[in-house]
């Protein structure tokens, strides 16, 4: 287990962690107040076992995460100051240094209709994020269009690659090959999982020709990136809202192309998306690749057309 990762979790928990084998194939680690705490990796879910010495199937053997082990993890996330992480607890989130995001759930406090922050934080999600160089090369020729790419996005339920894909996919576009020029991409990172900038330096290789909005709302950032990079392509991970859509067709507009990814879990899902149903209509974005998980763990990804007519 990355070190980032463990230093998160009380001592007694971190000792068993460096005992413990599999940890190097972690996708996700669910924490609930007295519950077995889960495990996941690509080929199923584990359970710690009591005596925290190994990993097991067997839940009656599970260790349950008590109440203090959830305050002393949020301590340690917030570096012993809850109150300077006030903003990304009230979004639900902590980014953690190399791309891991430990999602927050509890007791919400709502003021004026919106929310003003969580107290009583029982719930906690920790997503692994792991630069996969590579794993985008072979979909790469069908991005391509000309000097340029196709408007693409990255389509899968969440927990299937998505960012690791996309990330991917900037870095081969950014740093080029033999055969093609790279292109300037502006990534806008707004949770800080596809560069994982830390102090405004990215720590996963992004690309030679990479330009990072780190930490900045996706619509927001696409505009200011658009008017000051001159990007060619513009990466935005997990889009969802109507601003967010309506952001993206201002950037095609203008001439950039975008490289995005979006929540769904096939094709039959992505046509009832309202907005992208809009998209589709106009051929306004031109290739979608969908990734899928095999029973042994392995992702592919299959490649439709503006149509969502499968080329691949």
């Amino acid at each position: 287990m990355e070190e980032t990762i463990r230093k998160i979790f009380p001592e007694h928990l971190r000792q068993a962690f460096g005992e413990c084998e599999g940890t190097e194939k972690l996708e996700e680690i669910r924490i609930r107040i007295k519950q077995p705490m889960i495990f996941r990796t690509g080929d199923g879910e584990y359970f710690l076992d009591e005596g925290k010495r190994k990993f097991t199937k067997n839940r009656e053997l599970a260790y349950c995460a008590g109440k203090e082990d959830l305050e002393q993890m949020l301590l340690f996330l917030s570096r012993y100051s809850i109150y300077a992480f006030e903003e990304e607890i009230r979004r639900g989130y902590i980014t953690l240094e190399g791309g891991h995001r430990v999602g927050l759930a509890g007791q919400v406090v709502m003021e004026e209709g919106k929310v003003k922050t969580i107290r009583y934080i029982n719930f906690m999600n920790i997503r692994v994020a792991r630069e996969k160089k590579g794993c985008a090369q072979n979909m790469l020729p069908y991005l391509y269009q000309g000097d340029s790419i196709y408007n693409t996005l990255i389509v899968s339920p969440p927990g299937m690659g998505k960012t690791t894909y996309l990330r991917d996919t900037v870095r081969l576009l950014s740093d080029g090959n033999r055969e093609r020029n790279g292109l300037r991409v502006c990534i806008i990172d707004e949770r800080s999982e596809i560069a994982a900038c830390h102090l405004g330096v990215p720590q996963n290789d992004v690309g030679i020709r990479t330009d990072v909005m780190d930490g900045c709302e996706k619509a927001e950032g696409m505009l200011m990136v658009l008017r000051a990079m001159s990007p060619q392509v513009i990466a935005v991970d997990e889009l969802g809202g109507r601003r967010d859509f309506e952001a993206v067709e201002k950037v095609l507009y203008c001439g950039s192309r975008i490289l995005g990814t979006v929540h769904a879990e096939n094709v039959d899902e992505l046509k009832r998306k309202p907005s992208l149903s809009d998209w589709t209509g106009k051929h306004m974005i031109e290739r979608f690749v969908v990734l899928k998980r095999t029973g042994d763990g392995r992702r592919l990804f299959e490649i439709y057309d503006g149509s969502l007519k499968q080329i691949c």
